[in-house]
């Protein structure tokens, strides 16, 4: 869609709105809506102020000193959003309203400073680090969520205690036994395509209630926008429906949330990258790519696993990542390599749910070029059961090991900046900082009688 489709929809009547949205630290839309006059008139054009501190806060929307952005010793001033006429979409689930997604840029200058720890922002930074090396990135998320039978308030009220999942039992693959999901699944396909979304696959997972939806890959940038589009869209189709959907990576002890990344590199002309004459089909450069992944992932797995129940889907039995390795078509690797010729790739396990993929792709792709740049020698492929190997090397298992690691790391830095080191260190400090001071039902489980 255009500005020019834009307005012809609101001269025609079908649309009258537009939010302006920004994604902030968690990968969630924050924005005002618009008249589309006002937006056409002056907002696309000269960008529209928002509060800074809507990207330096947690998920509670607190702020505080330790961020990049300090809100509250400059007044909470704005900055300006300058929307990308590239991510305007209609909202089939609100009629009569479009969205567009925006970038942060700082107020004074004519064209405007980039707010550099904007998630947005961090991914293009890395992006045109590849696009120095006559390189483009292409990317496709897979997002698995939990659907419930009750509706977000009446989980809200009852503390999320004893909610009824969407079906009874492990559905992975099923076609039958899926009526209790599927009117709401459906309508979130079908709006999806409706909003300008390429569906490609869709079908339940393991857990009880568990569904995916696939959509085709993009330049990763643009697969970014239809991310945080999709998971915004999906909760508001859910909401009108009564039910609740959830993307957190570990809801019990079931199994967990994936947000698989597949990401592929292409010359700016189109050719191929990855591809290569050798036995295994990979190009050197690939294989450089997939070494940066491995040396890199304890250092960057902040920006792929940014919370503290991002780790208890990272652990042993919960079929998802623990160590660090590679192999071919091997889905107990974090790092799975598959496809041939044009379709070949990496996924990238680790990222849950909760992954903000602007954060989470920028990691892989630095750490991509971290490979490519120091010509990193790929190990060979684990053929095994690689999350029941006592040998293979851990991922860090809690979020304050992956903070230490991104805190001292010298590939973080070099890659990212100090500010936005330090702006998502403090991140993690914050989520921590919550963590530590909340009383948890396992502790009054332990402790309310028998201590």
């Amino acid at each position: 869609m255009t500005y020019e489709w834009l307005r012809a929809e609101a001269e025609a009547g079908r649309i009258e709105e537009v939010i302006v949205s920004v994604p902030d630290l968690q990968g969630r839309l924050q924005g005002s809506r618009l008249s589309v006059p006002y937006f056409l008139d002056e907002a696309a054009r000269q960008g529209f102020g928002a509060c800074v501190y809507l990207l330096a806060t947690d998920v509670e929307m607190d702020t505080g000193p330790g961020y990049a952005i300090d809100a509250w010793n400059t007044g909470f001033g704005d900055f300006v959003l300058r929307p990308d006429p590239a991510t305007v979409r209609p909202l089939p689930w609100d009629p009569g309203t479009a969205l567009v997604i925006a970038d942060a840029l700082w107020p004074g200058a004519s064209s405007g400073e980039p707010v550099e720890v904007a998630p947005r922002r961090v991914l293009r930074t890395q992006l045109d680090r590849l696009a120095e090396r006559g390189l483009a990135a292409y990317a496709g998320t897979e997002l698995e969520f939990l659907i419930f039978r009750d509706s977000y308030e009446d989980a809200w009220e009852r503390r999320y205690h004893g909610l009824r999942t969407g079906t009874r039992y492990n559905v992975d693959y099923s076609l039958q036994g899926l009526a209790g999901i599927e009117p709401v699944v459906r309508r979130v396909r079908r709006e999806m395509v409706r909003a300008g979304l390429t569906m490609e696959t869709a079908r339940a997972e393991c857990h009880a209630g568990q569904y995916e939806i696939v959509f085709r890959y993009d330049e990763a940038m643009a697969t970014c926008d239809k991310h945080v589009f999709f998971k915004n869209g999906a909760k508001e189709i859910a909401a009108q429906e009564g039910v609740a959907l959830t993307f957190m990576p570990k809801f019990d002890e079931g199994e967990g949330n994936s947000c698989h990344i597949h990401l592929s590199l292409r010359g700016i002309d189109g050719s191929l990258a990855f591809a290569g004459d050798d036995d295994d089909g990979m190009s050197e450069l690939m294989r450089h790519f997939v070494a940066g992944q491995l040396a890199c992932l304890p250092d960057l797995a902040l920006l792929m696993a940014p919370n503290v129940n991002s780790y208890k889907r990272l652990q042993p039995g919960a079929f998802a990542p623990t160590g660090i390795t590679w192999g071919r078509d091997n889905r107990t690797c974090p790092i799975r390599v598959v496809g041939a010729g044009a379709s070949l790739r990496i996924e990238h396990r680790v990222p849950g749910g909760d992954a903000n993929p602007y954060l989470a792709v920028a990691a892989v792709l630095a750490a991509g070029l971290h490979g490519i740049e120091n010509r990193l020698p790929l190990p060979a492929p684990h053929a095994a059961n690689a999350l029941a190997d006592p040998a293979v090397p851990r991922l860090p298992t809690t979020l304050a090991e992956a903070l230490h690691r991104w805190e001292t790391s010298e590939i973080a830095a070099k890659a990212f900046g100090d500010a936005v080191l330090g702006h998502y260190a403090q991140a993690a400090r914050a989520e921590l900082a919550a963590f530590e001071t909340a009383v948890t039902d396992w502790e009054r489980v332990r402790g309310f009688e028998r201590m």
